[in-house]
């Protein structure tokens, strides 16, 4: 078992606590001493300039699905050079009539070199089995689906 901790701060920079007026950015700092700006997504009246908790969360999802897929390609000795991830995830009211993220599409493009790279079949048994192992698509009950490109 591991623990994975973020720690979240907000104050408030207008003089009121309007709906349409209060401060939406905060910071995301992170034990390694990152700290991240982050915000409401612009629709929600956050910053542009900020990451938005449904960007951070389609990000989380598809870089636990490039580190598995990197921990799986390269136990099978496959050497990769490149991976690149153009992932969309849709806010939508699901089943029960609430707001979600509904669907997360990963979209990676894979380059590989050496002598021994996967063909169609194999590379999707990779995505595959990276899939079933990622972390982050394990905790979650939105449908993640992989669409190598």
């Amino acid at each position: 078992m591991s623990e994975h901790k973020a720690t979240i701060d907000w104050k408030r920079e207008t003089p009121d606590f309007a709906y349409q007026t209060y401060n939406r950015d905060h910071d995301w700092s992170f034990d390694a001493g990152v700290t991240v700006r982050a915000s409401a997504a612009p629709a929600y009246l956050g910053s542009e300039s900020c990451v938005d908790p449904e960007e951070a969360f389609v990000a989380s999802l598809s870089s636990c699905h490039m580190l598995t897929f990197l921990a799986v390609a390269a136990r099978r000795k496959y050497v990769v050079d490149a991976y690149h991830d153009e992932a969309v995830g849709v806010l939508e009211k699901d089943a029960g009539g609430r707001l979600a993220i509904t669907r997360v599409a990963l979209r990676p493009q894979v380059s590989f070199s050496g002598e021994k790279t996967p063909g169609p079949e194999e590379l999707r048994q990779l995505h595959d089995q990276a899939h079933h192992a990622c972390f982050i698509a394990n905790s979650v009950k939105t449908e993640v689906v992989v669409e190598p490109q």
